[in-house]
């Protein structure tokens, strides 16, 4: 009888061990950037999740830029099934719908004060998720999206001399981000040029370009910027709250099990804090030897700036909100979230930057 027993066994866990083979999913995901970034080993880890979660069935690829098709059409690949998956930012697609924006990069934090950790609090109880899959609705997208990696705040950027005013700055060809953010720029008078990742420091080597921004101290120390420019300036309000974002194509999606979905979910909202974590510790890993090793002068932005750019992009939200209903319909929920949120969280974080700033001091 045990030698039946032990029989049958062996058969049941054989058979679910084929039918589990059979049914594994290995899903193409093409990034917009190259396989070294500090993004994509946060994606193979997110990744990694939901394989450990589904018990190896769904397991990822992937795909460095331009693989399968080129950055601009990674979006479009997605929603026609060339590629189960894509990452990007998804300010990229603004182009597209401008509330596309205000879920990858609303520019100088909505207009009302919202950080990366506020925004978070938005997504995942202030409503924006439900608006995040409504997204993909209002684009005509057949396209699952999961907000994975908070990256903000973004540096304001690189310059070859100083900046000491707005009439400084204004001198500059300056590298910005694509749609709302950079036009900002052209806005208050800085001759904004928007460009992919990389190009940058190429166009810095021909001078085409002569001071960019990129993201935060990690991402540019491995760009390179330290090789062609020395003078740093951390605080800038164009891309105070940035996210990554995975795309998976609706039919891949719908055909996932019920487990598989909540994986994702699971997952994705790991990533959320998982990716935070790690950018403050490597960011500040790379301002040490930015500044300590490379040469790198670091500097306070000019204050003249931030009046002129924050009125720059209320005028700039607003004139969108005024041409676009579901662009309103976002933002109106970001400030009446702000409205609640904002005064609470900004006294609370008045008390850590002073407290982080006191220890700073006392390093130089």
């Amino acid at each position: 009888m045990r030698k039946i027993i032990s029989l049958f066994l062996g058969t049941v866990l054989l058979t679910v061990i084929s039918v589990t083979g059979a049914n594994a999913k290995t899903l193409k995901c093409q990034t917009v950037i190259n396989a070294k970034a500090d993004e994509v080993v946060m994606l193979k880890d997110f990744g990694q999740t939901v394989s450990e979660l589904t018990d190896g069935s769904i397991k990822f690829e992937i795909l460095p830029a331009g693989t399968v098709v080129g950055v601009k059409e990674t979006l479009d690949a997605v929603d026609k099934g060339l590629i189960d998956c894509g990452f990007a930012w998804t300010h990229y697609w603004s182009g597209e719908h401008p509330a596309a924006m205000l879920f990858g990069s609303p520019v100088a934090g909505a207009g009302v004060g919202i950080d990366n950790i506020a925004f978070l609090s938005w997504f995942q109880y202030g409503g924006g998720k439900e608006l995040y899959d409504q997204l993909w609705k209002e684009m005509k997208r057949d396209i699952k999206g999961f907000m994975l990696q908070p990256v903000g705040p973004e540096a304001l950027g690189w310059f070859k001399e100083p900046i000491n005013s707005m009439a400084d700055f204004r001198k500059y060809k300056f590298r910005t981000p694509p749609g709302i953010p950079g036009q900002t720029y052209k806005d208050i008078g800085v001759a904004s040029v928007a460009m992919g990742g990389g190009d940058i420091l190429p166009a810095l080597e021909a001078g085409t370009i002569d001071a960019a921004e990129w993201c935060c101290p990690k991402p540019d120390s491995v760009f390179g910027f330290q090789k062609v420019l020395k003078h740093y300036y951390l605080q800038g309000l164009h891309q105070v709250v940035v996210n990554a974002d995975l795309y998976v194509n609706g039919k891949v999606y719908r055909a996932m099990s019920k487990r598989e979905k909540k994986a994702m979910e699971v997952a994705a909202n790991a990533s959320l804090s998982k990716a935070m974590s790690y950018r403050i510790y490597e960011n500040g890993k790379a301002l040490k030897f930015l500044t300590e090793e490379a040469g790198v002068i670091l500097h306070d932005t000019p204050a003249d700036y931030f009046p002129a750019y924050m009125a720059a992009a209320k005028a700039s939200l607003e004139k969108n909100a005024a041409k676009n209903a579901f662009f309103k319909k976002v933002w109106d929920s970001q400030k009446e979230f702000a409205d609640i949120a904002v005064p609470f969280w900004s006294g609370a974080q008045m008390s850590n930057a002073k407290l982080g700033m006191a220890h700073a001091a006392t390093l130089k």
